[in-house]
């Protein structure tokens, strides 16, 4: 039998079609089931998560988790975190910022804005993989999530 949770898409957003598609390879190699959903900025990212502007009516579930990039166009990781974090239809969805920066404001600027972890992007694609295949171990195989993430949206 297949879980709700299986089903429910990772969203990622990152401006960088490189770092989406190795991604992508990182989650397929680890065979991760989630379909990966992506976005390339904050603004998408948000558009997804309300279902509006190009994404109005689109039938599916929450995503499990949110992988969001801090440094993107139009609107950053950082100001999509904290819209999350302040819908409370949106809230409980995990979110890990993947990001290059090691800067100690936005590692405690993620965490203060409600972010569930922090991670420095990986310098190669073997890095990668071994990342993916903790966050499948630690968010879909061993976290017990609250029953929102993999539910469907409600308009």
């Amino acid at each position: 039998m297949i879980k709700a949770l299986e089903t429910a898409p990772i969203l990622m957003a990152d401006d960088d079609d490189g770092d989406r598609l190795l991604t992508y390879r990182a989650l397929e190699k680890n065979q991760v089931p989630n379909p990966l959903v992506t976005v390339m900025n904050g603004e998408e990212l948000l558009d997804y998560l309300r279902r509006t502007g190009k994404f109005e009516g689109l039938p599916a579930p929450k995503p499990c988790m949110v992988l969001l990039d801090l440094n993107m166009p139009r609107m950053d990781g950082r100001e999509a975190l904290r819209a999350i974090k302040a819908d409370p239809g949106l809230r409980n969805i995990p979110v890990v910022v993947l990001s290059t920066s090691r800067a100690p404001e936005d590692v405690e600027g993620s965490y203060d804005a409600g972010a569930n972890s922090y991670i420095i992007k990986p310098a190669t694609f073997d890095e990668l993989v071994r990342m993916i295949a903790a966050l499948k171990e630690y968010w879909l195989e061993m976290v017990e999530l609250p029953p929102n993430p993999g539910t469907s949206f409600h308009a």
